[in-house]
């Protein structure tokens, strides 16, 4: 049986527990079902089943990540019979420990982050890679303890460098709760014959391709890539792309798309070239699934960029 997981992610104290304790006492939620919510952080709130909507729910403590384990989790489903599964994550675990061990039969239904205004510069300076962890797979960033007045445009980016994806909404000191609605356009039209790329761009527009690839589906696009040839692409395929920083020098990746139908220049590894292509969405092995492929229109060689590697900021 499939079993849903609800993952809340976020630092200590960051108000986790506060938003697990209210959902649970929720009616519409808690219906009754036997629910398990697993806990891998203790901070000074804890849980209060005295308050539960329903009795019908188990806690389960896993303080050490090494004992996060695939035979752990199933174990503890096979024990509690539950309908559904809550995660309150340690903010200082890396969420790939998680997802790599999660049994097969679970899927999380839904991720959401918390995060601590008064402390969110603190961890953003000296744990950047953490943060960003939380953030990329996130669908929703909820801010707790704003301040009135907050400029919320800093908060806001830190958010949007990293994903354009997640619902972000900020909670106020007095309790009230706001959605963000700061328009974020793009840095390049996506209606425009062609779609021009710049140097300083690539970073985003690699994202929001990846994020919603269907909108690119039949555009033609141009910008300034490196290449990298793989023995398992066609001799007139490659791929073409740049290396993205998202956070520091440790998360540094070469983010690179298909490119087939050229012979119009003998291109090797580490070329730069100036692409111009029309992007199709279609299964590749490189991507082992669906994609976007470029099929190239006019290629030539090219400088490096000013700054080789991509970043957001």
């Amino acid at each position: 049986m499939e079993m849903p997981v609800y993952l809340f992610t976020g630092f200590l104290e960051s108000g986790k527990t506060k938003c697990i304790q209210e959902t649970l006492e929720d009616s519409r939620f808690n219906t009754g079902e036997p629910l398990l919510v697993i806990c891998c952080e203790e901070g000074i709130e804890e849980l209060d089943p005295s308050s539960f909507a329903s009795p019908n729910v188990a806690i389960e403590y896993v303080d050490d990540p090494e004992d996060l384990t695939t035979e752990l989790m199933t174990a503890l489903e096979e024990k509690h019979r539950p309908q559904m599964i809550i995660v309150e994550y340690n903010g200082m675990w890396m969420l790939d420990l998680f997802y790599t061990r999660m049994p097969e039969n679970w899927f999380v239904h839904q991720e959401m982050m918390f995060v601590d205004e008064t402390t969110v510069k603190t961890y953003n300076a000296n744990m950047r890679t953490l943060m960003v962890d939380k953030l990329q797979s996130c669908e929703m960033v909820i801010f707790n303890r704003v301040p009135e007045g907050r400029d919320l445009m800093e908060l806001h980016q830190l958010v949007r460098t990293v994903s354009r994806r997640a619902t972000i909404a900020y909670e106020y000191e007095d309790g009230r709760m706001d959605y963000d609605n700061i328009e974020d356009p793009l840095p390049f039209d996506i209606n425009s014959p062609i779609i021009e790329i710049k140097d300083e761009d690539y970073a985003e527009w690699y994202r929001d391709l990846a994020e919603e690839m269907e909108k690119y589906d039949g555009k033609t696009v141009s910008f300034k890539g490196m290449v990298a040839r793989n023995g398992s692409l066609l001799d007139k395929s490659f791929a073409v792309g740049r290396h993205v920083m998202v956070c520091c020098a440790e998360d540094i990746t070469y983010r690179g798309l298909v490119c087939k139908g050229t012979d119009q220049l003998k291109v090797k590894t580490k070329d730069w070239i100036q692409i111009t292509a029309k992007i199709s969405i279609e299964h590749h092995k490189l991507y082992d699934g669906e994609g976007p492929v470029l099929t190239a229109i006019q290629v030539t060689k090219a400088e490096p960029p000013a700054q080789p590697v991509a970043t957001f900021y």
